[in-house]
């Protein structure tokens, strides 16, 4: 494989992450990561990347369920990316053989009334996921620092008391985030954010598609096209945020989207490595209760 050491006629998966995770953000620069980029795994070799995004699944399905088992470890993964750049048919193919017991995808789009009563946090930490689950946002609290800053006539609409409202307010944001991300991972939900990389170019030809095959006229909304002329205000927005929000308990993965089979592979490879540092094991059974299993076994055997 071009650009990349083999083992078993598999990548590195360690290094391959190590690319596109982001934990110090301080110097971070968008520009500095390629939408296209595919990690030198060309696109006839897209058999062999569907091999290794299916071993990933059966992966993270045999870790989901010592997760399950061992109830003490929860993780949240969230998901962010411009429109057509993938985040539901992500969801779909990397958590295909997870048991949907142990899953729950919560999606947050613009705020309700009942929403905007509350603080911008409010409706995301009432979908954290509880131990022994995987929670996914589709979407998040990040976009309070993105379409709100990008629209800030939104941020009017968020009843906030004017002093409070000052130049200052997306910094504070950010201080919060993190206070909240920390939060989660010193009480065992580990958190692990995905953005999802599109070229502007590649937007435009999956908005296309939308427009041109009648079964995916569904898809397309008039907003996303609106939403596009704001590109390079939501280019800064993203480089802002990961400047200040990733760091070693609550990376960013930076993962290029432009080719769909590359971008599963990466994400199913960053939720299994992170399930992999929880360190996962079995209950184990104490002999009060290896007593009790042996006095089912021979209650059953009786029968």
């Amino acid at each position: 494989m071009e650009g990349e050491e083999q083992d078993g006629g598999t990548m590195k998966i360690e290094r391959l992450l190590k690319r596109y995770r982001v934990e110090v953000g301080k110097q971070f620069r968008l520009k500095d990561y390629d939408p296209a980029d595919t990690h030198g795994l060309k696109s006839e070799l897209k058999p062999q990347a569907r091999q290794l995004l299916a071993h990933g699944v059966e992966e993270l399905s045999r870790l989901q369920e010592i997760l399950a088992a061992q109830d003490r470890w929860g993780l949240l993964l969230i998901l962010q990316a411009m429109d057509a750049a993938g985040k539901d048919g992500t969801i779909k193919h990397v958590m295909s053989g997870v048991n949907p017991q142990g899953v729950q995808v919560s999606s947050f789009k613009a705020p309700s009334a009942e929403e905007l009563d509350h603080d911008y946090l409010w409706r995301n930490m009432k979908c954290v996921p509880e131990r022994g689950r995987i929670g996914i946002f589709n979407r998040s609290y990040y976009e309070e620092v993105l379409v709100v800053r990008v629209h800030p006539e939104l941020l009017e609409k968020q009843k906030l008391p004017k002093p409070l409202v000052t130049k200052h307010i997306w910094q504070q944001r950010f201080e919060d985030i993190n206070a909240f991300e920390r939060y989660l991972t010193r009480n065992g939900i580990a958190v692990l954010k995905i953005f999802l990389h599109v070229s502007r170019k590649e937007q435009k030809r999956r908005f296309m598609e939308r427009l041109d095959q009648a079964n995916k006229n569904w898809k397309f909304s008039t907003s996303d096209v609106k939403e596009r002329q704001y590109w390079d205000a939501y280019q800064e927005a993203y480089e802002d945020l990961i400047r200040h929000t990733a760091n070693a308990h609550s990376p960013w993965y930076v993962v290029p989207a432009d080719n769909k089979w590359f971008t599963r592979l990466v994400v199913a490879a960053a939720v299994v490595h992170a399930l992999e540092g929880m360190n996962l094991q079995y209950p184990k059974v104490d002999s009060e209760q290896k007593a009790e299993l042996e006095a089912a076994r021979q209650q059953l055997e009786k029968e």
